[in-house]
């Protein structure tokens, strides 16, 4: 038995003999961990870049909320509107398109630090042409986009932090770009596994593979080459 006195400052615990102790541990870490604690994590990295104001940190509660996602859920779907953009705290998720003949082509995998939604559709109020999917279990906290975007007119200091998130993501795509067009198919898997090295293990091969731009005959032809070696 777990009993809290918090008449004061200070928590008194009554602990039976009867539970094991790993449960009793379990049990009071549940008990006192913050209901916010991904959020917090994300304002603790904000605050490495910048001093934020207790009415800044109170804003970013108001406008976000901290989910956690079954593997295989979806957060956007394609040809939706789209409000929200989505901090990733723990796990993977992908974006991905679908043409014409059903084909799904992967964009972006996105670990833990990393932002994920379709921008496109959020900034010019056209339907999404992306869907983002969970590859895993995850942790998320969801922002309303228009309020995030505007967080800078209210709170200045946010526009160097803003500009940060916005240069990475141009560099990211960038590289993503200059591999497709100059590193070959093996070159562009072993730069996958560097920078992705958990992800292999999370997701299906296809899904590795249109992110590549190759076949899953190719991928599974360069993976038996890096055996033999």
């Amino acid at each position: 038995m777990l009993i809290i006195d918090s008449s004061n400052s200070l928590c008194q615990f009554i602990i039976g003999d009867s539970e094991p102790f790993f449960i009793r541990l379990y049990s009071l870490t549940v008990l006192l961990k913050s209901p916010h604690q991904e959020l917090e994590d994300l304002i603790k990295k904000i605050k490495t870049r910048l001093i934020l104001s207790p009415e800044a940190e109170e804003f970013l509660y108001s406008i976000s909320k901290e989910k956690t996602l079954r593997k295989g859920e979806v957060l956007i779907r394609q040809g939706q509107v789209v409000k929200n953009t989505f901090f990733v705290s723990a796990g993977c998720l992908r974006s991905y398109c679908t043409d014409k003949n059903g084909k799904e082509h992967t964009l972006l995998f996105a670990i833990k630090d990393w932002w994920i939604s379709d921008y496109i559709s959020i900034h010019t109020d056209e339907l999404a042409t992306l869907t983002v999917e969970c590859l895993t279990e995850s942790k998320v906290i969801e922002f309303n986009a228009k309020d995030l975007d505007g967080i800078h007119s209210l709170f200045p200091e946010f526009e160097s932090y803003q500009r940060h998130n916005l240069e990475r993501h141009v560099v990211s795509l960038h590289r993503r770009i200059m591999n497709q067009l100059q590193l070959s198919a093996a070159e562009r898997y072993d730069l996958f596994l560097e920078q992705y090295p958990e992800i292999e293990q999370n997701t299906r091969n296809f899904h590795i593979a249109s992110y590549l731009g190759i076949t899953q005959q190719s991928l599974s032809r360069i993976r038996a080459e890096k055996v033999r070696k």
